[in-house]
């Protein structure tokens, strides 16, 4: 894989501390949903740091020329703080990709599968769940989704959307340090709210992908295992601290 020189035609504000950032592609490219690819800065005086971001768009019939990377700042990074803070629409970056063979999933891969995700983990299951509506499937799905507050819900409205659609895909909130009123779950996702979930699918689920931090990805697991899932049937994808 080479890297290709790709500009940056929208950014949209997600949350305080998430941008969505919308290339477009020197060379189109293939790939499945969940997979990832590298961002590349490059200093004035040739210095060069490079980070992973999962594609949030879906994949699409054909190659894709155009794809949506969610990024969240973090602080110490060498590549989100520029992207916040200097990069506008008519920049140019450097891409890499599509990369990673194993976090992934399509509908014909079946169902039914349950999604878990925390914070800025919730972007490769957009992909998923796009490609999903995208081809009219209703391979049931459910995805919950942990964020600390409500403005940090990415994509909400989105997922909403899609959840009303009556097509076999249900959302499920819990929100771990919102102090205003809320109809979601409040606190932690735990084995007890998982197993509820799972009663709630009727079906035996044959997949799970988890995605978050390295805490919250062992804490999900963990609930997950608990709650009677076989590990063999587990994905996780980490990220951060």
């Amino acid at each position: 894989m080479q890297w290709q020189n790709a500009v940056i035609t929208r950014i949209e504000t997600l949350s305080p501390r998430v941008k969505s950032f919308f290339f477009r592609l020197a060379e189109p490219i293939a790939f499945r949903p969940g997979q990832h690819v590298l961002l590349r800065l490059t200093a004035p005086d040739g210095y060069r740091a490079q980070r992973s971001y999962s594609i949030a768009s879906a994949p699409g019939p054909a190659r894709a020329d155009n794809l949506e990377l969610t990024i969240e700042r973090l602080d110490d990074g060498e590549v989100s703080p520029f992207m916040h803070d200097v990069a506008q629409t008519g920049d140019e970056v450097e891409l890499r990709g599509p990369i990673g063979g194993y976090f992934n999933w399509s509908p014909e891969d079946g169902g039914p599968v349950l999604f878990i995700g925390g914070g800025s983990g919730v972007v490769p299951f957009m992909s998923m769940l796009r490609h999903r509506a995208a081809i009219g499937s209703r391979v049931p799905a459910t995805l919950v989704f942990s964020a600390r507050s409500r403005e940090e819900l990415l994509f909400f409205d989105e997922l909403s959307e899609l959840a009303a659609s009556a097509d076999g895909f249900s959302l499920m909130v819990a929100l771990t340090r919102e102090t205003a009123a809320h109809s979601f779950r409040a606190g932690r996702i735990d084995a007890a709210f998982i197993a509820g979930i799972l009663s709630a699918i009727e079906m035996p689920v044959r997949h799970v992908l988890i995605c978050g931090s390295n805490p919250f990805v062992e804490a999900a697991a963990d609930g997950t295992m608990a709650a009677g899932i076989d590990a063999a049937l587990i994905k996780t994808e980490r990220y951060g601290v």
